[in-house]
């Protein structure tokens, strides 16, 4: 099948990666021609409709690799082309209110929240929900931006300019020991797979570390997130990856965001689990059958790279840690690869992620 892809970034250049084995082709919908897809298939650069519409004839099926993504030319493209994930994935995922709101339709346990539009409804709200409390815009943003913490009551005003007056969303502190997220997987006929639970460590809003699968998870708990996910994933009829990411809170799992994509947190899957997260989703678009999503090593990590490339040969050299690159420039906070390391022993893991420490904030 020719697959088109909104957006051209790293996401779009491993689901290339992935489709390419299996016989499929690709197209991209880019900013420009230097994005890191762009080498990778036929690339059409997102200028006016009539660009649109070539794309959108020379696809069979269309995804996309963000929740940014401008719903009007989801809604133009699909006039042409099937789009998995759907429009609807997309539109309740892209905004936080929303997102909240059918996390608590489905009795999905999530922060305390409220919409604020002014300094004087983020008082309120304040009030309401009391402090410290995290102050995010309800569009966009993400790696920590668009987001401001507010500890006491004198950082209202300082919060509310950080919003630069855009539609805002006050959420409750969430008191959690880590920071878990869950991958999965459904077919257009339903079928469904998930992927064990991880921990991700962040910086500065970044991830920056995970490993898979997740240590000292029972089957209660990994059962427990699987359970929202199966609520979410069904209720939104979701084609392909999904994920989740959440507060582990003294047992109780509380979900913090929806991601209607292939993640950053399932990047271990490429070399450690039977069939990874991209190949998945290329699976369920083109209606192929879900491939196991068991992990071949006991233990994983993935690193990312960040700003500076750093001792790639080092990399190189660590035993059982591959080295993804994505063709970026170097730029402060801009992701520019990422390492998976696989061991059958958690010290062994442990020893190769301290070996590459430098990568680690």
């Amino acid at each position: 099948m020719k697959i088109g892809v909104l957006g051209a970034g790293q996401l779009g250049r491993m689901l290339a990666l992935s489709a390419y084995p299996l016989g499929h082709q690709m197209r991209f919908l880019a900013l420009s021609e230097e994005d890191p897809s762009s080498l990778l298939g036929k690339t059409y650069i997102n200028s006016n409709a009539d660009v649109i519409k070539l794309f959108s004839d020379d696809s069979d099926v269309v995804t996309y690799e963000s929740e940014n993504t401008d719903v009007s030319i989801v809604k133009d493209v699909s006039k042409k082309s099937n789009v998995f994930p759907s429009e609807r994935s997309l539109h309740l995922t892209q905004h936080r209110g929303r997102e909240k709101e059918l996390l608590c339709e489905l009795n999905i346990p999530c922060a305390p929240y409220q919409i604020v539009n002014s300094v004087s409804e983020l008082q309120n709200a304040i009030k309401s929900i009391g402090l410290p409390a995290i102050l995010k815009t309800t569009r966009d943003g993400y790696d920590g931006k668009g987001q401001f913490h507010i500890k006491f009551e004198s950082q209202i005003d300082e919060a509310w300019g950080h919003m630069s007056g855009n539609e805002s969303i006050l959420e409750g502190f969430v008191k959690f020991e880590r920071e878990l997220s869950l991958i999965a997987v459904r077919g257009l006929d339903g079928s469904l797979k998930y992927y064990p639970l991880v921990e991700n460590t962040h910086h500065e809003g970044i991830l920056r570390l995970t490993v898979a699968p997740a240590q000292n998870i029972s089957k209660s708990l990994q059962k427990k997130a699987e359970g929202y996910m199966h609520s979410l994933i069904n209720e939104i009829d979701h084609v392909g990856v999904l994920t989740i990411e959440l507060f582990d809170s003294k047992d109780e799992l509380i979900v913090n965001e929806i991601a209607p994509r292939v993640h950053n947190s399932g990047h271990w899957t490429i070399e450690g689990a039977q069939t990874s997260q991209f190949e998945n989703h290329i699976r369920a678009i083109t209606n192929s059958p879900l491939g196991e999503t068991s992990i071949k090593h006991q233990f994983n990590a993935m690193i990312n790279i960040i700003g500076e490339h750093g001792a790639t040969q080092k990399v190189l050299e660590t035993e059982n840690a591959h080295l993804h690159l994505y063709d970026k420039e170097e730029r402060q906070d801009r992701k520019l690869g990422h390492i998976t390391i696989t061991s059958n022993s958690f010290d062994a893991l442990n020893k190769s992620i301290d070996s590459l420490k430098e990568y680690l904030p």
